[in-house]
């Protein structure tokens, strides 16, 4: 029997020796020769060779007592072993970059894998509008290494330095080190607010030098930009449920 059609050769395994590299936009091949990575718990879609996996949680004791107190943190799992590891997370688009000494701040939600030469935490944003919605967090990662993150659809990437730049909450996956951030209140007017509003009502305004990343679906709820402490998850944790 001889199966007919281009399938097995339009879809083949794409090799490029590189640390990480994308098979197609939503599937992300790492290398495992060149050591352990951290990913997303659960994100594993494929393997060849001999790959173990190790859940690590929230991180440790500390990233654990942060991601209940904030709301925010990601669970991984610690990936070692030999061959070739694929990963994927409900299909979204994967983006891949290198830090060389140096950071981003990047919602939870979209962390899907990074190099173990990468270090990450939980960290409050340091923002003036951020007081009042009871606070801002967001996972740092930073060093030099490999990073993946997820988008919904293709992202855009803004130089916040060209001119002032905004943003929806719910779209913004990341920011860059350089990158200020704060919380901008935009009622519409009373008219507006009385027949219900324009639903832009929180947004974050960018300045300072480098790129924030916005997808085009306002679907970043889980995991981000969300308040802690005991307001459950204080006003831009409410607005964005």
């Amino acid at each position: 029997m001889t199966i007919h059609g281009s399938l097995f050769n339009d879809f083949r395994e794409k090799e490029t020796g590189d640390p990480f590299s994308l098979q197609n936009k939503k599937m992300l091949k790492v290398e495992m020769q060149y050591g352990p990575v951290q990913a997303k718990t659960g994100s594993m879609v494929a393997y060849q060779g001999d790959v173990r996996f190790a859940n690590k949680g929230s991180g440790g004791m500390g990233k654990m007592f942060k991601a209940a107190v904030t709301g925010e943190g990601v669970k991984m799992m610690e990936c070692s072993g030999s061959g070739e590891l694929f990963l994927a997370d409900l299909a979204s688009e994967v983006q891949v970059m290198y830090l060389e000494n140096d950071a981003i701040s990047v919602n939870g939600n979209n962390v899907l894998a990074f190099s173990s030469s990468i270090q990450w935490d939980i960290h409050r944003i340091q923002a003036r509008g951020a007081a009042m919605t009871g606070g801002l967090y967001n996972v740092s990662l930073r060093g030099t290494g490999y990073v993946a993150v997820t988008t919904k659809g293709d992202p855009i990437a803004l130089d916040v330095a060209s001119a002032p730049t905004f943003a929806d909450a719910q779209a913004v996956v990341l920011w860059t080190s350089g990158v200020s951030m704060d919380v901008r209140v935009d009622t519409g007017g009373f008219g507006s607010m009385i027949r219900g509003g324009t639903g832009e009502l929180l947004q974050m305004a960018f300045g300072g030098q480098g790129y924030v990343l916005v997808q085009p679906s306002e679907s970043v709820t889980e995991g981000g930009h969300q308040g802690g402490g005991n307001q459950q998850g204080g006003m831009l944790g409410q607005f964005l449920s």
